[in-house]
């Protein structure tokens, strides 16, 4: 669910966040290297001959004078870089290390090694959410459910962690095990899971009745555009007159992607969303093409449509493309940077706030449906009544 700015020295490229290699959790903006630069200089002036270094490598030598124990240097070291970060009080705000900095920037191509669940953080719990698990991924092979809470990761309590690196800790190579502790309603229970190559496939599309076309997103990924694109095509080739857009639990994703997918739904040159920083800088991104699909449309949201799932939202409701239906979204409308350091390591900071084409900017408050309807559990799981998907079936009908 978060929205990041990823900067790289020299070259900028898109990257994701992914949990047990599984789940994409943030949003990259793409940022030019003189940026990168900028903060690597600032960096090192920062802690060059500051006070607080001095006192730390006054406290470092005391220890290695007098302790009488023997200790690790470099768990010591991330400690302090942990430390700073968590002093923020910003949930995604956080330290890497070379090691969790190169599992973050690992390609999002669709496959992953991990155990195939999908989650959120959930910031008044301070724990990961589980959105879904899965189909035949070692999660749910293992028993993880969705809304089950991720509280554990290897015996580590992760309250409070830093999404990313919860994640990393998740992921692995294919073979290995990771024990994962649940809190499900009142119980804690733990898994071990093996994990393995996971593919992803994001979208799911079929044709309801009365022509009416269905794609669900599950998140934004790198391979998210073109499944849409191929959706929206064997819709079109089938009849389809309207459409329904169904980001339900979906947690967030790629801006790129979700700007390229908001494409195909406005005029070429459309402002798709904007950001802006604490000096006032601004920076749009508009659509690049001109194919519009323009059918009736309906997006269906809930309380776990977050970051990118807001972008489309927002966008599709502004420009009045489509109907939102649903539930109040997550409310994440904020960006994070994550900004890599000479020796291997980066941190990530928030440094934006981001806003609909209308100005809007939704942090904390969510996008608001059009039509509110509530999703009945029971009807759903004594029927298999989605009432949500029903009254979005019924409002293209009339």
């Amino acid at each position: 669910m978060d929205f990041e700015t990823q900067e790289v020295r020299k070259k900028a490229i898109w990257k994701g966040v992914f949990i047990g290699g599984g789940i994409m959790l943030g949003i990259g903006i793409l940022a030019v290297g003189a940026v990168a630069g900028f903060f690597l200089k600032t960096i090192g002036k920062y802690f060059s001959d500051n006070e607080m270094n001095v006192k730390i490598n006054q406290l470092i030598q005391c220890i290695d004078e007098e302790y009488l124990y023997e200790y690790d240097k470099e768990e010591m070291e991330n400690a302090i870089y942990d430390a700073i970060f968590e002093s923020l009080g910003d949930p995604y705000a956080g330290y890497y290390t070379a090691e969790e900095f190169k599992e973050l920037m690992a390609d999002s191509e669709g496959t992953y090694c991990g155990i195939g669940v999908v989650v959120q953080y959930d910031e008044e719990e301070g724990y990961l959410r589980v959105v879904e698990p899965y189909e035949g991924a070692p999660g749910e092979e293992a028993g993880i459910m969705a809304d089950d809470y991720i509280i554990a990761i290897d015996g580590c309590d992760i309250y409070g962690m830093d999404a990313d690196l919860a994640v990393n800790k998740i992921r692995g190579e294919e073979g290995t095990q990771v024990s994962i502790t649940l809190r499900r309603d009142d119980k804690e229970l733990t898994v071990d899971v093996t994990r393995r190559i996971v593919t992803v496939i994001t979208v799911a599309h079929e044709m309801l009745e009365n022509k009416i076309g269905y794609i669900q997103i599950a998140q934004f990924d790198v391979a998210t555009v073109k499944q849409v694109e191929e959706a929206i095509n064997e819709l079109k080739e089938q009849g389809m007159t309207s459409l329904i857009v169904d980001v339900r639990d979906n947690p967030g994703g790629r801006l790129d992607s979700v700007v390229n997918i908001v494409d195909f739904f406005v005029e070429k040159d459309e402002l798709v969303v904007y950001t802006q920083d604490k000096k006032g800088n601004r920076r749009d991104y508009k659509a690049l093409h001109n194919d519009k699909l323009d059918v009736p449309c309906v997006v269906l949201v809930n309380g776990n449509s977050a970051s990118a799932s807001e972008v489309f939202a927002g966008a599709m409701q502004d420009y009045e493309i489509a109907h939102i239906m649903g539930t109040q979204s997550f409310g994440k409308g904020i960006v994070q940077s994550i900004i890599p350091l000479t020796d291997g390591t980066a941190f990530k900071i928030t440094v934006e706030d981001y806003y609909t084409p209308n100005g809007n900017n939704i942090h904390e408050i969510g996008i608001t449906p059009d039509t509110v309807v509530e999703f009945d559990k029971d009807a759903y799981l004594n029927e298999e009544k989605d009432t949500q998907l029903e009254a979005a079936i019924e409002y293209l009908t009339k």
